[in-house]
């Protein structure tokens, strides 16, 4: 797609948003990625062609593995630490304050939105900046535990009880808080526009979410480089890196 092409495309997806009366957000990793965090799927630097998932980042390996477990999360747990917002989290913490996004539902576990100012974010599955012990019920706030378990290797214990603290992020074996499932699947049934963010659409049940949005009319843009399952029905797409194509929006209507 040509400039020209692209700034056409980045209009309509303009006009459709100054019509949109309740317009939700779907962001995945694409939308993180320039910020220093990997992603978890892509064919060659994903996390997935490094480790199996299921033997570093399920809810078994946590239980009977925890070294594995923690040995594997530790350098992602830095990145997302020490990672800021990029100027696609502030694009759309900026029209969120304006009024033109309603909620952003996220695949992420980062805490990038929040840190660049969103209010109304749903982790689908998830947040690395907690801890909860499975055995007293207690969580926590992740400052307190982060910094010893990056710099020192500590495994974060719970101090009531003294047991291994998860971190509340969804793992292999466990389904999605049933809280944030319940308030995604309201959004997307109420929403007339959806704007997809660097997701690919192949993560099961999120990738879903869409059609309970499609199946009443609701209107598509997807602001994605890699092909989703969705493109067909998509009013429009937007190949591009995210952190050039949402702040040029969010200038346009702001």
């Amino acid at each position: 797609m040509n400039q020209t092409s692209k700034s056409e495309s980045i209009q309509k997806a303009v006009k459709l948003i100054q019509k949109s009366q309740n317009m939700v957000a779907l962001t995945g990793a694409g939308v993180s990625t320039p910020s220093g965090i990997p992603d978890f799927r892509s064919s060659q630097t994903g996390l997935w062609t490094q480790n199996d998932p299921f033997q570093v980042a399920s809810l078994s390996a946590f239980r009977y593995r925890p070294q594995v477990f923690f040995d594997w999360l530790r350098p992602l747990a830095g990145k997302m630490w020490k990672a800021q917002p990029n100027p696609a989290h502030i694009a759309l913490a900026d029209l969120e304050k304006a009024g033109y996004l309603h909620a952003i539902i996220t695949q992420n576990i980062d805490g990038l939105h929040q840190k660049a100012g969103a209010r109304n974010v749903i982790e689908l599955h998830g947040s690395a900046n907690r801890f909860a012990c499975l055995k007293c019920g207690h969580s926590f706030p992740g400052e307190d535990y982060i910094d010893p378990f990056i710099r020192q290797a500590q495994i974060p214990r719970c101090p009531t009880c003294g047991s291994i603290l998860k971190p509340q992020i969804v793992l292999f074996e466990e389904m999605l808080p049933a809280e944030a499932w319940s308030a995604a699947e309201q959004y997307f049934e109420k929403a007339d526009l959806i704007l997809i963010i660097g997701s690919s659409l192949e993560v099961i049940p999120a990738a879903n979410l869409p059609y309970q949005a499609l199946r009443h009319g609701a209107r598509l843009i997807i602001n994605t480089l890699s092909k989703t399952h969705l493109d067909g029905c998509a009013d429009i797409l937007l190949p591009f890196d995210v952190i050039t194509t949402l702040p040029e929006i969010a200038a346009m209507l702001l």
